[in-house]
């Protein structure tokens, strides 16, 4: 991926050696543990979180954690995408009669503080609604690559276009509504609406890479597999079958690793926001 002459985000917020930890009176550690269980799974923690926690104490100490050049220069990698982000769903926004509004990007290590609650490193990136942030520890690349079999630069930037999919289904009023219809339906309606969601999200990083490589012609040979190879590499039934041995449909809140590839492919291919409804598709 061409990103070293990309314009560098305003919207990045470095919070790593800053240590969090959190100590939860009663009960309260059970909805902690419940919110990061439904994180990683793809439902939005502040269901739990919103929920009577009994008072919580959370601390923030200042580390002199020396971190390595290498991950530095993935922070500015990071920058740059996010940036590159900004001018894309800006200009479709635009286009659309709406007015963007560009969310935020926090860099953590270990454990973080957002407004849908505590998370830890493990529950890999994720998108606070409450907030419009988006947060993520580095060392997810390195799992990505090791653990997942993902590597390369474009994976790394799928990633981050996926959680800004997110974003933008929040401004566009789709994250509220999905909510809203997963208090109705019993479980496996709400996972499938869940995976509706998601598959939505992969198609908006579709669309921006789109558009990105039209404007600024950001692409290199094999980016596009990349992105591809890491939309499979965390599909529910390849994690699952990795995790337990078998796959368990219903359970799914992502997508398989084949929905995942398809959507991304279609908003890639197509450049039109409106090719990504997943909520009306024939096929997922």
């Amino acid at each position: 991926m061409r990103w070293r002459s990309g314009r560098r985000s305003s919207n990045v917020e470095d919070r790593r050696g800053v240590r969090v930890t959190r100590k939860a009176a009663g009960g309260g550690i059970g909805i902690i543990v419940i919110a990061l269980i439904a994180m990683y799974f793809g439902i939005d923690p502040s269901i739990f979180l919103s929920q009577q926690v009994p008072t919580s104490s959370v601390s923030t100490q200042q580390t002199t954690h020396q971190i390595p050049a290498a991950e530095n220069q993935l922070a500015e990698f990071v920058s740059v995408v996010l940036a590159d982000t900004e001018d894309t769903w800006n200009d479709l926004f635009s286009q659309m009669g709406k007015t963007y509004q560009e969310p935020r990007l926090v860099l953590f290590s270990g454990a973080v503080q957002s407004a849908c609650g505590f998370s830890q490193a493990a529950m890999g990136p994720f998108y606070c609604p409450a907030d419009q942030k988006v947060y993520i520890d580095l060392s997810f690349y390195r799992d990505l690559k090791n653990r997942h079999g993902a590597p390369g630069d474009f994976a790394q930037a799928y990633v981050i276009a996926h959680e800004i999919g997110h974003h933008v289904q929040t401004l566009l009023g789709i994250s509220e509504k999905v909510h809203s219809a997963r208090r109705r339906v019993s479980q496996a309606e709400g996972n499938r609406l869940s995976v509706m969601q998601e598959l939505q999200a992969d198609c908006f990083a579709g669309i921006w890479a789109h558009h990105a490589d039209r404007a600024r012609q950001i692409l290199e040979a094999g980016d596009i597999e990349e992105a591809l190879g890491a939309a499979s590499a965390i599909g529910d039934d390849r994690l699952q079958r990795k995790s337990r041995g078998y796959v368990t449909p219903d359970s799914f809140t992502h997508g398989s690793s084949s929905q995942r590839v398809r959507w991304f492919k279609q908003g890639f291919q197509s450049g039109d926001i409106r090719d990504c409804n997943t909520f009306r598709a024939e096929r997922l």
